[in-house]
């Protein structure tokens, strides 16, 4: 239920009540609604309209229901941006947090607000309605793959409504879908990942920079690794549970999950030599800190990648601190996910195959790793380059051209 307040204010000798909640999304609303009593001996009737009209507001937010509380010949009444809304919560038990909170941001931020001052029900959406709000985003500078991302949730929500009987047929197929542009990868070559390691060697987050380099995980399954996934007499390292920072309900908030992205991200690699070596040195600092810090020491959940006192190393503080040392080291600016890019383009380099590649990273399709990286696949091009140039000889044919003229010259 939503709750408001209300304050007694004057504006050009009239008395105005101005209401306060918090909306359902959980941000602080403030509207201004004029009594009509001029300021002049009226402010005891003055507080008590401001009452009446803080309560009928009230009343009015409440009575909007939900999908479920619709009956049958009114549910595809509802106001589209009220029925995403609601297909957010249909869809929250099915999605992992960080999933849900990337829908969250979309569907409650520039959809809602567009189709809300649209003011049009789920029955009467039609296509040119969803083309124009994408015409909208591009206006406001989006790219299309970010664009894309709108249009995924706006389809499925819609192809729910088919589903339950709301509507007939999903308006958004008959929407031209927004571009997806070519994502070209940004990454370090091995002469500036070795000024990195030197520049990262005595700070805080020396161990998450080079597992990431050497074995190209994401910043979340970096984080994610706890000591019981690490088998130093087998060399093993499974990648199975990650650590991200994500607005929940309107909060940032670190989500610590025992799922990757996706079923091919859930893998188990090969120990690397220096990074077991690494490892074991960070061992023996966490063994040393529990007993500097004996019962303030906070990593309970045994995390490889943690502060001196234990505590995890935030996710945002690690791209910060990795930005940070960049700049004062006047290293050429990449993100830390550009680690990973940097770790498949030598995997490259050294003929490692696109497949292999695609299952070290943890892709879920070859396609995936095919279209980020085939422009860092410099050694195949080179063999094609070598194939047609063996195959057409442009010197040779000019040289018999020559020769045939000068015969005919003689001739």
């Amino acid at each position: 239920m939503i709750t408001v307040t209300a304050t007694l204010q004057q504006k050009k000798n009239i008395y105005y009540a101005v209401l306060y909640y918090k909306d359902e999304f959980n941000n602080i609303q403030r509207k201004w609604i004029s009594t009509k009593l001029k300021v002049k001996n009226n402010k005891k009737l003055a507080e008590r309209k401001v009452e009446e009209i803080r309560h009928e507001y009230e009343k009015t937010l409440n009575e909007k229901p939900t999908l479920s509380e619709l009956d049958i010949n009114n549910k595809a009444n509802i106001k589209f941006c009220d029925f995403m809304v609601n297909w957010l919560e249909i869809i929250k038990p099915r999605v992992v947090k960080t999933t849900y909170a990337g829908y969250e941001r979309i569907v409650k931020g520039k959809v809602y607000n567009y189709f809300k001052k649209l003011d049009i029900s789920l029955k009467d959406l039609k296509p040119y309605h969803i083309q124009d709000f994408y015409t909208e985003l591009y206006k406001l500078g989006l790219k299309g793959n970010t664009i894309l991302r709108y249009h995924a949730n706006i389809r499925n929500a819609l192809q729910y409504a088919v589903k339950c009987e709301l509507i007939l047929t999903n308006p958004a197929d008959k929407v031209d879908k927004p571009k997806k542009e070519q994502y070209i990868a940004t990454y370090y070559n091995k002469s500036e990942l070795n000024d990195l390691f030197v520049a990262i060697r005595d700070t805080p987050i020396k161990l998450p920079v080079l597992i990431s380099s050497y074995y190209g995980l994401r910043r979340s399954e970096v984080l994610g690794i706890k000591w019981d996934a690490i088998d130093f007499d087998n060399k093993t390292l499974i990648i199975r549970h990650t650590i991200s920072q994500t607005k929940v309900n309107g909060k940032l908030q670190i989500v610590a999950e025992d799922k990757t992205k996706n079923q091919s991200s859930y893998r188990t690699l090969p120990l690397i030599p220096e990074i077991e070596e690494l490892l074991l040195e960070e061992k023996a600092n966490q063994e040393y800190n529990k007993k500097i810090f004996k019962k303030s020491y906070l990593n309970k959940n045994g995390y490889v990648c943690v502060n001196t006192d234990g505590s995890i190393l935030k996710p945002d503080y690690v791209s910060h601190k990795f930005n940070q040392i960049l700049k004062n080291n006047n290293l050429r600016p990449i993100r830390f996910h550009d680690l990973r890019h940097s770790c498949a383009s030598l995997l490259l380099s050294n003929k490692v195959s696109m497949k292999d590649i695609q299952i070290w990273l943890g892709h879920s399709s070859y396609n995936t790793t095919a279209n980020i990286y085939t422009h860092v696949d410099i050694e195949s091009k080179q063999h094609s380059a070598l194939v047609i140039g063996n195959a057409l000889n442009f010197s040779e044919s000019t040289q018999d051209t020559q020769e045939d003229d000068e015969e005919e010259m003689e001739l």
